[in-house]
């Protein structure tokens, strides 16, 4: 990966930022996160789309819980590969980022399909150790590498990267200067693919349970037409566009009622209900 001279710069430039990545550090008992990785250890910080088997809430099976698990696991890894799909045509000689990291499933996935070498960036130290330990427990680090980054101020060569992605990231950050970055990044004609949550403009303001969803995970959930505005100032133009919403209501209903259950279920399947939140997946390519 190489890095230019301001990649000297702190990593963490304002108070927000230093709260967002004080609450990923913190947050490194997840059940949630850590028991669906455990599968096949690809672990992740998404949410899942797609139909579920009814069957694993069958509570008289003797292995109800663990088939749920399973369950709720290949939906979000579902989410993955579908992002995966959207990245354009690939080889083994490009070079992918992922901004926001997380523990890495992605980036794991991507290497896997496509051969390429992939970068991930996040604020949050605890997620940029055990990604890396991931790395090289599967003999990948030379291929996978995850950094203590912004990815507003990456430190990547201009052009750099065939392609990016982020996936449920973009409301931790401003989308002007991400954008901005990530068209800095991108080769002409590089793809960047955004998997993201999203409030309704048209609904009026942001609803109670989209409030609540931002209070849960100390993010700042932007509205719909706020992607479009900052893509187009950054030269990134929409390719396609697509609801996930639909797709992605059965998982909070099958994760609602699992033993993972957290609490915030019942708010986003709200939001998804009210129509007062969307679940896009936005592919654009650089100009």
């Amino acid at each position: 990966m190489t890095t230019s001279p301001h990649q000297t710069r702190a990593v963490l430039h304002t108070d927000y930022q230093r709260a967002v990545a004080s609450y990923w550090d913190t947050h490194v008992n997840d059940d949630v996160n850590l028991a669906l990785g455990d599968v096949d250890e690809l672990y992740h910080h998404h949410y899942g789309i797609g139909a579920y088997d009814p069957t694993v809430l069958d509570t008289t099976a003797a292995d109800h819980q663990q088939r749920t698990i399973r369950e709720l696991h290949r939906l979000e890894s579902a989410q993955a590969d579908l992002l995966l799909d959207h990245l354009g045509p690939l080889t083994s000689e490009h070079r992918l980022l992922d901004a926001g990291s997380g523990r890495g499933g992605t980036s794991f996935m991507a290497h896997r399909r496509y051969g390429c070498h992939v970068d991930g960036v996040s604020i949050s130290q605890y997620q940029v150790d055990f990604a890396n330990a991931q790395a090289r427990r599967h003999a990948l680090d030379d291929k996978v590498r995850f950094h203590f980054r912004n990815m507003l101020d990456t430190g990547l060569e201009t052009g750099s990267r065939q392609a990016l992605w982020t996936n449920e990231t973009t409301m931790y950050v401003d989308l002007d200067q991400a954008f901005a970055e990530f068209a800095r990044i991108l080769a002409v004609g590089g793809r960047y693919v955004c998997i993201t949550g999203c409030s309704n403009d048209l609904t009026g303001g942001r609803s109670q349970a989209v409030s609540r969803i931002d209070t849960h995970y100390t993010c700042n959930i932007h509205p719909r037409s706020a992607y479009f505005k900052a893509l187009a100032a950054n030269g990134l133009v929409p390719i396609t566009v697509t609801d996930l919403t639909p797709l992605t209501i059965p998982y909070w209903e099958l994760r609602a009622r699992s033993h993972l259950a957290t609490g915030i279920e019942e708010a986003f399947l709200t939001a998804y209900r009210e129509n007062s939140f969307h679940y896009l997946l936005i592919t654009a390519d650089r100009t």
